[in-house]
Order: C-alpha cells, then sequence, then structure tokens
C-alpha cells in the first residue's frame, strides 16, 4: 500500500517540444535578438545548419529577421565552386559563406519568403533591393530561381534577368547560352541566363573588374567594377 502511495505522490512528467528553429525569425520571436550565428534546422532535427541572422537594428524599419543565404565582404573565400559544393552550402557563417541550394530550397518548402540583397562599394556607398516573394526550386528542375515584387533601394532591377533560370556551375552548365559556359566564362556560380546582370558570386576583385567577371550589379556599378560586399537574405513574408 506504502509503494502505491508512493508513486501517486510522484508528479507526471510532461514532455516538451525540443525547439528546432526553421530560420531567423524563429530565433528572433523567441527572443533571439541579437545579429549573430545560430543553428537553423531547415530539414529538421538531424541537419542543422548554421547561418549569419541580421536581426537589425533600430534606426531601420526594414531591418530584422533575416537569414543570411550569401554574404561576400572581404575575399577570404573562394566562390568559384562545382556544383556539389553549391548544392550543399560552403563557408564560415561567422565569415563568407553560400548556404547551400538544397537548402535554400527546403526553406522554400517550409514557408513564404521575401528577398532583400544588401551591397555595398568600396567608397563606402550603400543600396539595395527587395523582393516581396522569392523561393527556389528542387534539383531535378535545376534549383530555378523565382522572385517578384522589385522594390528599389538605389541599385536597381538587375536581377529581373535572372528569373526562372537554373542554376549553372563551371562543372553544371544550365544557363541558356549556346555560345559559352557562362559559369566558366565569368567564374562564379549563379542562375546565368546569356549570361548575367547580377554576378553575386563572381570573383572578388576590390574595385576594378574585368568585364562582367567580378561582383557586378549592372544597374548600379556596371560591369567594370567589383562590390565590397553583398549578402542576399529570406524572411517570412509580412
Amino acid at each position: 500500500m506504502g509503494f502505491i502511495l508512493l508513486l501517486a505522490l510522484i508528479p507526471a512528467v510532461t514532455c516538451s517540444p525540443v525547439f528546432l528553429p526553421v530560420d531567423c525569425t524563429d530565433l528572433y520571436n523567441r527572443g533571439f535578438g541579437h545579429s549573430g550565428v545560430y543553428s537553423i534546422y531547415p530539414a529538421g532535427p538531424v541537419s542543422p545548419v548554421q547561418v549569419y541572422c541580421d536581426m537589425g537594428s533600430a534606426d531601420d524599419p526594414d531591418s530584422g529577421k533575416w537569414t543570411v543565404i550569401q554574404r561576400r565582404k572581404d575575399g577570404t573565400m573562394n566562390f568559384y565552386r562545382g556544383w556539389d559544393q553549391y548544392r550543399t552550402g560552403f563557408g564560415q557563417a561567422s565569415g563568407e559563406y553560400w548556404l547551400g541550394l538544397e537548402n535554400i530550397h527546403v526553406l522554400s518548402l517550409r514557408k513564404s519568403y521575401e528577398l532583400r540583397i544588401d551591397m555595398e562599394d568600396f567608397d563606402g556607398n550603400k543600396a539595395h533591393v527587395h523582393y516581396s516573394s522569392f523561393s527556389v526550386g528542387p534539383e531535378q528542375d535545376g534549383y530555378k530561381l523565382q522572385f517578384s515584387g522589385f522594390k528599389d533601394g538605389g541599385a536597381g532591377d538587375s536581377l529581373s534577368e535572372h528569373n526562372g533560370q537554373k542554376f549553372s556551375t563551371f562543372d553544371k552548365d544550365q544557363d541558356t547560352s549556346v555560345t559559352t559556359s557562362c559559369a566558366k566564362t565569368y567564374q562564379g556560380g549563379w542562375w546565368y541566363g546569356e549570361c548575367h546582370s547580377v554576378n553575386a558570386n563572381g570573383a572578388y576583385l576590390w574595385g576594378s573588374s574585368t568585364y562582367g567577371i567580378g561582383i557586378n550589379w549592372r544597374t548600379w556599378k556596371g560591369y567594370e567594377y567589383s562590390l565590397k560586399s553583398i549578402a542576399m537574405k529570406i524572411r517570412p513574408k509580412q
């Protein structure tokens, strides 16, 4: 009888679900308000991914809750890489990196996202663009890029040429050019058409750029200027 009474006095254990953030917005909403490197789980508990979260600042109403999927800032990382690395991702979330096409695609399946791209030249001038809708399709469809709802932040809509394009690398040519491999010619991995108006993963060239090879944004700085920094970031639609 005493044993039964003892069991009755033991409180029941309630199992609460483990917090597995899909993206930086989930982290922000749980009180993680500081920008920095965090782990997210877009594909579930066995596949953590490190990302840089741009949690924003008080003086920028459009800032905050952004998951950075690509970042260039100092040339420390070589972005002229093959398909497998662009598929899985490379670099360090604390510095320059590419999140990975498969990770970006899986995120696209989990939520509806918007896209912001921030950029800066070597004179300290900054510009950005914003798209109200963004997604990347599955590998069997070439990780096709889709976006809409352009809003200009001073850079101009160079990216529109790449809408609907498949991703290409030097060892997997899926561009629409019949005369060249755009990834080989312009030394990057990107959603090339014939060939580009944006080359965010091109060579890091500290300003002056051989035509089309650097980190180019045609409608802001043209084809012969390579940007100091560029970052692509996504968050669930507001």
